[in-house]
């Protein structure tokens, strides 16, 4: 294997481990409302602080979940609960081998990680018919459980050390001071061009640093320990605030007054709405990416603030806490749990000032195309498209059906995967409201969307279950990725070949209807699914098998789809 095939596969793998972490950390907003309202501060109720601390007692075992699902390629719910049954088996043998191994949240990620995928290599084995019915997805929960001992086992020997090592670096960044935090504060932004900031923030938030509460419970990591009560902690979430808050609006404000003033009418929405979901939420790629890659040099300026931020917070000694991001919501959560927190004002109106005049600066002295100042289009205005007709837009604009093999998403970006990169219309995904677009090794694409970007890519893939090859129609011969076949002349497949693609589905009698859709696809209607070896599937050249619903099946098999459709109905 080539180095850059290891490269593009490791890239890959550490990009779906970050948007599978989405999930388990979108529960933290509840869990520290909960936590929060429930102070003798606030509302005074023990059951409803009880609340909130069951999630965050918890959070090793809802990471198990929330990354198997992730990582499922349907994101089902057998994945969900094989990582259950995979961290319990887990923390049981560690437990037994060495009774002072603590994984905390990395064990929820390293077996809910390997559940998933396991998962997708499991899901429609075919085991022999007197135990046929602990096949398919039954058969994953099994297998997660057998390697959950296995990994018990090894993690029992080589863990020590391997959590002194990521003691000592947590160790590290806290005692490294304010040199530690703007190193973090700088790579976080950073990282966001590949994603990776998820897998960065759950070492810190999660892992680095302990503390014990008075009633023995011990919290790892900067969130779980700022909510214990730690008042060390906050350090690594705190900086964040004056730039989240205030910085990033008043880029938007500077890109707003920038624009000529006959289109600042026109992009005023649009900044307004980019500024208010930093400052209320802490959600900010949206802004960040309409001057990511226009103005490379001041995306780096804006890293290299947020390293300041925290250093600077953290020498005034400010500590502020968030569930989801340093948004004016959190801050008023976390307020009353803060050190020094009213400080966090003057120095976001500092920010501000300095945002406002860096960006206007830079904009209008080296000429970028931010909102409002790039060329404007020489076509009619394009109308807003209503919401249910969202899905099958998008489709057409990613190239269509035939060209997506993957469709996914985090907070604000959609994550595909497709056949052609190049198939894709990007003036027709910013009108449907893109933010920027990120083109990734081995087909992959993200997609910036801001919030609605999981709701987007619900409607996708309901777009691609009921239009299927229709969602093509409209694709010009240079977009598509194989010839157009004709389905009246496929090329029928060698009988031996034929019989090999029969027997991969469970044979004649387990074939209830098959046909080819969107030129690489075949949609698969199967009386028993368990029956379906995707093993003996993938070495006849499937590249990808999907669960739609009961016991129908997507085989993406590529430009072969009509050829084996007609092969196996004759």
């Amino acid at each position: 294997m080539s180095s850059t095939t290891f490269g593009s596969r490791l890239m890959g793998g550490l990009q779906q481990l970050g948007r599978s972490l989405m999930l388990p950390i979108a529960v933290l907003p509840i869990a520290g409302l909960l936590l929060r309202l429930g102070q003798p501060d606030l509302l005074d109720i023990a059951f409803i602080a009880s609340a909130g601390e069951a999630i965050f007692a918890n959070l090793a075992l809802i990471f198990a979940i929330g990354l198997a699902v992730g990582f499922a390629s349907d994101n089902n719910g057998a994945a969900g609960l094989a990582g259950v049954i995979g961290y319990l088996v887990l923390d049981a043998v560690l437990a037994a081998i060495n009774p002072e191994i603590n994984m905390g949240v990395l064990a929820g990620i390293i077996i809910g990680s390997v559940a998933g995928l396991l998962y997708n290599r499991y899901q429609a084995i075919q085991l022999p018919e007197y135990l046929a019915f602990f096949g398919g997805r039954r058969f994953v929960p099994i297998a997660t459980g057998l390697a959950a001992v296995a990994l018990g086992v090894a993690f029992g020997v080589v863990w020590p050390p391997i959590q002194h090592g990521i003691d000592s670096l947590g160790q590290w960044l806290i005692d490294a001071g304010e040199l530690g935090l703007f190193v973090y504060g700088m790579l976080n932004r950073l990282l966001i061009v590949t994603g990776l900031h998820h897998v960065l923030n759950s070492l810190v938030w999660f892992v680095f640093g302990s503390f014990e509460t008075a009633s023995g419970v011990v919290a790892n990591g900067d969130l779980n320990r700022f909510f214990a009560g730690d008042p060390a902690a906050g350090r690594f979430m705190t900086g964040f605030f004056p730039v989240m808050m205030f910085g990033l609006p008043a880029a938007a404000l500077a890109m707003y007054h920038a624009a000529p003033k006959g289109r600042r009418a026109q992009v005023g929405g649009l900044l307004l709405s980019l500024a208010l979901t930093a400052f209320l939420t802490g959600v900010t790629e949206p802004i960040e990416f309409t001057f990511m890659f226009l103005a490379p040099v001041l995306y780096g300026l804006h890293a290299v603030l947020t390293g300041v931020s925290m250093a600077l917070l953290h020498w005034l000694d400010v500590k502020l806490g968030f569930t989801f991001s340093a948004g004016a919501f959190d801050f008023a959560l976390s307020y009353g749990l803060s050190t020094n927190g009213w400080l966090m004002l003057p120095v976001g109106l500092a920010y501000f000032a300095l945002y406002y005049t860096v960006f206007r600066w830079a904009i209008i002295r080296f000429d970028l195309p931010t909102p409002g100042r790039e060329p404007e289009s020489a076509g009619p205005a394009v109308a807003p498209t209503p919401l249910g007709e969202r899905g099958p837009a998008f489709v057409t604009a990613l190239g269509g059906a035939s060209n997506l093999q993957s469709v996914g998403a985090c907070t604000t970006r959609l994550r595909l995967v497709l056949e052609n990169p190049e198939a894709i219309d990007e003036p027709a995904l910013k009108s449907l409201g893109s933010r920027g677009i990120m083109r990734l090794q081995g087909g992959g694409l993200q997609v910036v969307m801001g919030p609605i970007a999981d709701g987007v890519a619900d409607e996708i893939r309901q777009a691609l279950k009921q239009g299927g090859a229709a969602l093509d129609s409209g694709n010009s011969a240079a977009h598509r990725t194989t010839p157009p076949i004709n389905p009246s002349q496929p090329t029928a497949l060698p009988a031996e070949v034929a019989q090999r693609w029969m027997a991969a589905l469970g044979g004649d009698a387990n074939v209830r209807r098959l046909e080819a859709q969107a030129q690489t696809r075949l949609r698969v209607e199967l009386a028993d699914g368990s029956r379906l070896d995707g093993e003996a599937l993938e070495q006849l050249g499937c590249r990808g098998i999907q669960s739609l619903s009961g016991n129908t099946w997507h085989l993406v098999v590529g430009a072969q789809a009509a050829a084996i459709a007609h092969s196996l109905r004759a």
